[in-house]
């Protein structure tokens, strides 16, 4: 079945100016013009990162713990659904514009809606029956435990309006419109921040629910978050409009959008794999180094969406020129944003290695936690500017659908953690070692990414 099969469908049209610019315009201006609303939108992210974890630091130590052990799964579920499946989203809309078929661009949307609800209650069903033992094998024990599955029964019981947020707002990034979804995720991070804070630690008068409460704040802005995304893309304001009436699966579109969006899943799992095999070992060097790391780690994975801020501007620019025959433009959109979030990282990862109070200090003045979150700073941070060019080149490949390359160098860097960190462990290394081979393992990840692109052949 053709999308000419279906008459009732109302795609308005993406307005030409905006897709011949993405075509023919300035690289460099134009995906710094894109990239900034999404740097705008990480600001919010971070503010949320930092909140949260100071209201669990102020719940004491085992919660801090706690969320230690929750957190690379709730990275997981916003890595795959924005990053991962939202970038598979973004990738068959951008290509089926820059091919100028804009109808099935909106028959692609819907196609796309449907993945991120079915994706959403998939994690509620896996999270809800087998977190406790998710977290028991990380090392959870006791009070740890029992503060890690406060926050996360709370959390993923909405899964699906965090899947939803991501998939509509990948939708409409499709188009080259990078405002609004950057609008409702800084709405978003505002409205999670004043309800976990006020619900977390009984501000304002309410009742104190401590885990939570600060879980139930994510819970209610992304449910907020996705209504709004379905409003606007049914009223038509935005650049593809979404209609059920005469609607029709479509086997075929939703292979467009797996044959990117389901290989793609495999990078952020194997990335919180990487975080996993870490937290197992490193539970057994106490609960200090534990919390330590997992503040580390944290700020880690906040690098992720700060790559993405230049990642998820190269996909629509990347995706049409690909539609369009435009292969060379499409490489060198690719290398370009690759340099630009290699910069960016790199300046962070330089920062806290020297000064790593500047992040620490937000949360703890513990000295053990302190201590170990340092050591982990020291090795890793000068490692994030190649961590940088390999996450936002694996975004950039999307837009091409070309994801192997990527997926096999996040692969050689969960190897690289997962052996050397168990030998080392075996071997009563002490902490910073597996530091240490964090960092290096970033560098192979960057520079296997990079090495990929270069050796692919990219277009039909």
């Amino acid at each position: 079945m053709t999308v000419d099969a279906l008459p009732d469908m109302r795609p308005t049209t993406v307005p030409s100016a905006a897709v011949n610019s993405l075509l023919t315009a300035p690289i460099l201006p134009t995906l710094l013009k894109l990239a900034l609303p999404n740097a705008i939108a990480m600001v919010g992210t971070t503010l949320v990162a930092v909140a949260e974890t100071s209201y669990i630091g102020r719940l004491g130590t085992e919660p801090l713990a706690g969320i230690a052990l929750v957190f690379p799964f709730v990275m997981l579920t916003q890595m795959m659904s924005a990053g991962a499946m939202g970038g598979g989203v973004s990738s068959a809309i951008s290509r089926a514009i820059g091919a100028g078929d804009r109808e099935r661009a909106a028959a692609l949307a819907l196609h796309a809606a449907m993945i991120g609800a079915g994706a959403g209650l998939f994690f509620t069903a896996v999270m809800l029956s087998f977190g406790r033992e998710f977290y028991a094998l990380l090392g959870g024990r006791g009070g740890v435990l029992d503060q890690a599955m406060q926050y996360s029964t709370v959390l993923f019981s909405g899964a699906t309006a965090i899947w939803l947020v991501n998939t509509l707002a990948s939708v409409v990034r499709g188009t080259g419109d990078m405002r609004i979804p950057s609008a409702t995720l800084i709405g978003t991070a505002l409205v999670q921040i004043a309800v976990g804070g006020a619900l977390g630690l009984g501000l304002f008068g309410l009742p104190r629910f401590g885990m939570a409460g600060v879980a139930a704040g994510q819970l209610a802005a992304f449910t907020l978050g996705a209504m709004y995304l379905l409003w606007y893309l049914v009223s038509g304001r935005s650049r593809l409009t979404l209609s059920f009436s005469g609607f029709r699966f479509q086997r075929e579109m939703f292979l467009d959008i797996l044959r990117v969006g389901a290989v793609s899943c495999l990078s952020p799992l194997q990335t919180v794999l990487t975080v996993l095999i870490f937290t197992s070992i490193l539970a057994g060097f106490g609960t200090e180094t534990l919390a330590g790391y997992g503040m580390g780690a944290r700020l880690e994975f906040l690098l992720t969406p700060i790559a993405f801020a230049f990642g998820v501007a190269s996909v629509p620019m990347v995706g049409m020129a690909i539609g369009a025959g435009l292969v060379s433009r499409a490489r060198r959109v690719a290398w370009t944003a690759g340099a630009a979030a290699a910069l960016t990282l790199g300046i962070i990862g330089l920062v806290v290695a020297v000064k790593p109070s500047v992040w620490i200090s937000l949360f703890t003045s513990d000295p053990g936690v302190t201590a170990a979150a340092s050591s982990y700073f020291a090795f890793a941070g000068p490692a994030f500017g190649f961590f940088g060019m390999g996450a936002c080149l694996y975004f950039s490949s999307q837009g091409a659908a070309k994801v192997g390359g990527p997926v096999m160098a996040g692969t050689a860097r969960l190897l690289m953690v997962g052996v050397g960190g168990w030998w080392l462990a075996a071997t009563g290394a002490p902490a910073s070692t597996l530091f240490a081979l964090a960092g290096a393992a970033m560098v192979v990840y960057g520079l296997g990414t990079a090495l990929s692109i270069h050796l692919t052949r990219w277009g039909k």
